[in-house]
């Protein structure tokens, strides 16, 4: 009787968790994880080789592009210059563009800026300038791809007696004197935001130029003033009727 109550007291003993079954849960957690990550395509599967570590990595690649780790490394590392550039270049379209039309300044568009200039200033012929630009951007882009071989190489020495200005963060995030805000200085997470924010804004302002250039083919003129006209008359003058986009429609 004393055993029986003694049994019941204690209730029955449970089997202490295996050291197997304890490795097994940071896997669940895991693929939860993973299950959550935003993606591309809801409800799709991201290829192997896109784990989400990468800035802006939403699990496209249709192509299988980047299943090479050294070619995905490197496709990164092009992004960032493009989407770098072509921020540049939608900045430097749509501010002169706006400015002139608000009677700021008075500089032609983007796609005769380069030919206008050329020809106020015959002392600086197009060949000349061609030259200067191909050597200087081929320095910068042979110091790039050097630091892309070997990263952190480029930040050793001395430039014009600047030693500390050009260490950079990690390979394509060069900080120092390329950072004068200091952004790169603050948090983890920050900074991890700060990278995913400039690959989303550097893809849109692709898109952008592309949509630029072949607004200039349809209709002649800046995207400004494609925008003016259009509010100006927006049931007359849409990419319906600039008699490109949709040819069998015709030009009103």
């Amino acid at each position: 009787m004393a055993a029986l109550t003694q049994t019941a007291f204690n209730g029955t003993a449970l089997r202490a968790a295996t050291p197997a079954a304890r490795a097994q849960r940071p896997r669940i957690v895991a693929v939860k994880a993973a299950a959550e990550r935003p993606l591309w395509y809801p409800g799709g599967k991201a290829p192997a080789h896109l784990d989400g570590s990468l800035p802006g990595d939403y699990g496209f690649d249709p192509l299988s592009l980047g299943s090479d780790k050294e070619l995905l490394r490197w496709f990164q590392q092009a992004e960032l210059v493009h989407c770098r550039t072509a921020m540049t270049a939608a900045a430097g379209i749509l501010i002169p563009g706006i400015l002139t039309k608000a009677g700021v300044l008075n500089v032609p568009a983007w796609y005769d800026a380069g030919k206008v200039w050329i020809n106020e200033h015959p002392g600086f012929p197009f060949e000349s300038l061609l030259f200067v630009q191909l050597l200087l951007t081929g320095w910068a882009e042979s110091k790039r791809w050097a630091d892309y071989k070997n990263p952190g190489s480029q930040g050793d020495g001395s430039f014009l007696g600047v030693t500390d200005g050009f260490k950079g963060q990690s390979n394509g995030y060069p900080g120092g004197l390329f950072d004068p805000f200091g952004f790169s200085k603050g948090s983890e997470e920050s900074l991890k935001q700060y990278k995913i924010k400039e690959v989303k804004n550097g893809r849109l302002a692709m898109l952008a130029l592309l949509g630029f250039a072949f607004q200039y083919v349809a209709t002649g003129t800046d995207p400004i003033t494609n925008l003016t006209d259009h509010l100006a008359d927006p049931f007359h003058v849409t990419f319906a009727t600039n008699g490109v986009s949709l040819p069998f429609v015709g030009r009103q």
